[in-house]
């Protein structure tokens, strides 16, 4: 079955797993193998611990397990962020998809824009690449991309906030970018695209992003939202981190009525009842 909204969208293997885009909403679960999580839910570097959240999150109904291994909020606006070296990521992240991959039945994405991390997780048991920084940061990227044959995550990200036409010009970006990983030799199928809610935007441009994401079905490519906990949802109702359930259920909902095909969500068990509810209105 394909999406109904934009472009009919080819299916994707994953892990074994045949995901058909517009058939329902796919619910991402986030691990965060860190002590300075923006979302407050890091939970360190212990395999076992994150292994049983994974299990939770699978029994709540995810379809993916997203694992990552280095916190990605700005560090010029949390002054407690440190940057951390390839060596330290996998050092966090391999020996947790090592365990996760015995023991879920669901894929594991890895979320690194490093290469080196990435092929490592893949070596681990990991099936998907979720790259923040959409194959600008490391040219080496689409080599393990290639190597593997795995599906990756394309996001839109950049330094700065400055647009001439913020939604056209994020289409743009990430429509040069699948041209040039096609180009490349990865299977178009293969492409999964972010339009990067909460990097290099404003609030305001995070909700201008929220209000046009219809427009992205013209790209052709199943579409993932991360808008969990995230800060434009605190600007919107003035409310701390930990009291943003509501206001991601909101964006959750409202962006499956857009098209989104993956909600990648800190809080499984709700946003699970959220996009069930959700597909059977909109789908």
């Amino acid at each position: 079955m394909n999406n109904t909204h934009g472009s009919p969208k080819q299916n994707t293997l994953i892990g074994g797993k045949t995901y058909c885009w517009g058939s329902k909403t796919y619910v991402m679960g986030i691990i965060n193998l860190t002590l300075d999580s923006f979302s407050g839910d890091g939970i360190g570097y212990d395999p076992e611990i994150a292994t049983k959240q994974a299990l939770t999150f699978q029994e709540q109904g995810a379809d993916f397990i997203d694992v990552g291994g280095e916190s990605t909020r700005p560090p010029n606006i949390y002054d407690n962020v440190r940057r951390i070296s390839a060596e330290e990521e996998m050092q966090r992240v391999v020996p947790v998809i090592k365990l996760m991959s015995k023991e879920l039945d669901i894929p594991i994405s890895i979320d690194t824009y490093k290469s080196n991390v990435a092929s490592h997780a893949l070596e681990a048991g990991a099936s998907l690449i979720n790259d923040i920084w959409g194959l600008q940061n490391d040219d080496a990227m689409i080599d393990v991309v290639l190597e593997y044959s795995c599906p990756i995550i394309v996001m839109h990200n950049k330094k700065n906030n400055m647009y001439n036409n913020l939604v056209k010009d994020i289409k743009l970006k990430l429509n040069a970018t699948i041209d040039y990983v096609v180009e490349k030799g990865v299977k178009k199928e293969n492409i999964i695209l972010d339009p990067g809610i909460g990097f290099g935007k404003k609030p305001d441009q995070n909700i201008a992003v929220m209000k046009n994401l219809n427009e992205f079905g013209d790209l052709g490519q199943p579409l993932l939202i991360g808008t969990s906990r995230k800060s434009f949802i605190g600007h919107v109702l003035n409310r701390p981190i930990e009291d943003r359930l509501e206001g991601t259920a909101a964006t959750v909902a409202l962006a499956i009525q857009s098209g989104v095909d993956i909600v990648r969500v800190h809080d499984v068990a709700e946003m699970v009842k959220v996009s069930k509810m959700a597909d059977a209105i909109t789908r």
